[in-house]
């Protein structure tokens, strides 16, 4: 299909003012590229020279004195709660667990088995002829000292476990860490 003269040149022509426009839009890319660059450094060298400067002013007056107390709080607290533990909890454990180990020596001593086991014949024996004596015949057999020694010494464990849980975990007015007045904002 050919197309006229008239189209040709009007085709023409529209070529001509694209190029034009093509050429005027590259001109304004670059213009703007320039001035992008321009403000790029411009904003580089305000970061370094203006907010760089206050950002580690803020830091160095405001964040490090703020994580030194914390950090000092935590350590006064930790020293606190070891005190207490050392101070009351372990000689109450300890007491509790020499208190058990003693009531078991003296239970395993062959001396005193042997005199709680005379005591205790003696001792139905003696029930034997009274209730022979009143009447009763028959004399049942009472559980042996071992099993009183044995709730004895599970009562003073569970009681010296409880007093050692009380004593750590009751309150305490020396565990109140007091606010430090030198924190207090700095006025610019």
């Amino acid at each position: 299909m050919e197309l006229s003269r008239k189209n040709k040149r009007q085709l023409k022509k529209l070529r001509r003012e694209a190029g034009d426009v093509w050429d005027e839009q590259r001109e304004v890319l670059e213009h703007a590229a320039s001035i992008l660059r321009d403000a790029s450094r411009q904003a580089a060298h305000v970061a370094r020279d203006d907010v760089a400067p206050r950002v580690r002013h803020t830091y160095e007056k405001r964040v490090v004195p703020s994580v030194e107390a914390g950090v000092g709080s935590v350590k006064h607290a930790a020293s606190a709660t070891r005190d207490r533990f050392v101070d009351d909890v372990l000689p109450a454990v300890t007491g509790a667990i020499g208190s058990a180990i003693a009531v078991l020596d003296v239970a395993r001593d062959k001396r005193i088995r042997d005199a709680l086991r005379q005591v205790s014949a003696t001792g139905r024996e003696l029930a034997t002829k009274a209730g022979q004596r009143v009447g009763i015949i028959e004399v049942k057999k009472s559980p042996g000292p071992g099993r009183y020694i044995l709730i004895g010494l599970g009562v003073v464990a569970a009681g010296a476990v409880a007093y050692a849980a009380w004593q750590t975990l009751r309150a305490d007015d020396d565990l109140w860490v007091e606010e430090d007045e030198s924190l207090e904002p700095v006025a610019e």
